[in-house]
């Protein structure tokens, strides 16, 4: 993409300053109307505002600027498939979907306002959970305008101490995710953008439970990943071994 902007942490520390600090735009954690994760990235791809919650048509863009429209969609990306339809009638799209690779878990006790410490969480997503969340919006990613960003960020996991355990904290409900710094940023525009993501240490024809053993997801999270990259001619099945479909680097993707 013509113009792609290169990860900044220094811009991105910047970003989280201004949303955290800014007293007009929160009074403590989980207050902000709109979700501090959300406010931090459309920050940190867009300090100019007016350029923020521009109306395109009958639908309103998070960012409008020289490199086209990005949407920022924190969760649920099939919710994003009308308007995406509707943006690139007009211009190039760029879809930024944040992942959290580090994650810190905090519980905030709602009637006191007291934050708990730091507590590393083992979950550690990658590139392949990202393209495995693509699936809502699989039919529109070989359109030559739409472009993906996975953002993957360090970020703290706010919940309130509110669970049904005894100390509240097993099945408490999420308040906030509140990012600390930025790790990476993983655009993909063509076939051989998520091709090149596939490990070398997977043999030339893999199953998706190998697929799943080597990048260390779930077999459900690398059977959708799978879906989704055969569909933008990154992978093909080349056969069954078994009840296992066989997968492999597209061809016309090979030198």
């Amino acid at each position: 993409m013509k113009g792609q902007p290169i990860m900044d942490q220094i811009r991105f520390q910047q970003a989280c300053r201004k949303i955290m600090d800014n007293p007009r735009a929160r009074n403590g954690i989980g207050t902000l109307s709109e979700k501090t994760l959300h406010a931090v990235l459309k920050e940190y791809f867009e300090p100019f505002e007016d350029s923020h919650e521009v109306r395109i048509g009958g639908y309103v863009a998070d960012i409008v600027g020289e490199n086209g429209i990005i949407e920022i969609q924190t969760a649920n990306l099939g919710k994003l498939r009308k308007k995406l339809e509707a943006f690139l009638k007009v211009c190039d799209v760029t879809v930024v979907y944040p992942m959290i690779g580090l994650k810190y878990l905090r519980w905030l006790d709602e009637e006191t306002g007291e934050l708990t410490d730091r507590r590393k969480s083992p979950k550690k997503p990658n590139a392949f959970n990202g393209i495995a969340e693509l699936y809502k919006i699989k039919y529109l990613l070989n359109e030559p305008k739409l472009h993906i960003c996975l953002c993957i960020l360090e970020a703290d996991e706010i919940r309130y101490l509110n669970g049904w355990s005894e100390n509240k904290k097993k099945g408490s409900s999420r308040c906030d995710y509140v990012p600390v710094n930025i790790l990476d940023e993983i655009y993909l525009h063509s076939s051989e953008d998520y091709a090149e993501l596939i490990p070398k240490e997977l043999p030339e024809k893999f199953s998706s439970a190998q697929f799943a053993k080597v990048c260390k997801i779930s077999r459900a999270a690398a059977q959708t990943a799978l879906n989704v990259m055969t569909f933008t001619r990154s992978v093909e099945r080349c056969g069954k071994e078994g009840n296992a479909i066989i997968y492999r680097v597209s061809d016309i993707l090979k030198p």
